[in-house]
């Protein structure tokens, strides 16, 4: 099971994770983000990890996305901090640029 409760501050919009991050709860992470998104209003937003247990590949590759998307994290204990350090490598290898030899002959 996971809850996801959001805190609003006039400069920050925080989703609070707490319990199993795994299928069906993937999904609704995933809504959620999508709503805190478009209502931030400027505000920074950040996903509040501390509280989670588990952590499944599509959970992964969802908080990946959510991080390329501009997301900053918290967290705290072995588990989220070594899934957070692994994904923050694999964005890292996303964000590297086309050769632009790879793309003359594109056009």
């Amino acid at each position: 099971m996971l809850k996801i409760s959001v805190i609003d501050t006039q400069n920050r919009r925080r989703l609070v994770l707490e319990g199993r991050l795994v299928a069906p709860w993937v999904a609704e992470l995933r809504t959620t983000w999508s709503r805190a998104k478009a209502e931030s209003y400027g505000r920074e937003l950040v996903i509040d990890m501390a509280n989670v247990i588990a952590v499944s590949q599509e959970a992964e590759n969802t908080l990946l996305q959510i991080m390329n998307e501009g997301a900053r994290f918290r967290c705290s204990g072995v588990l989220t901090k070594h899934v957070l350090q692994q994904l923050k490598r694999r964005s890292k290898k996303n964000l590297v640029q086309p050769n632009i030899s790879d793309q003359e002959g594109q056009g």
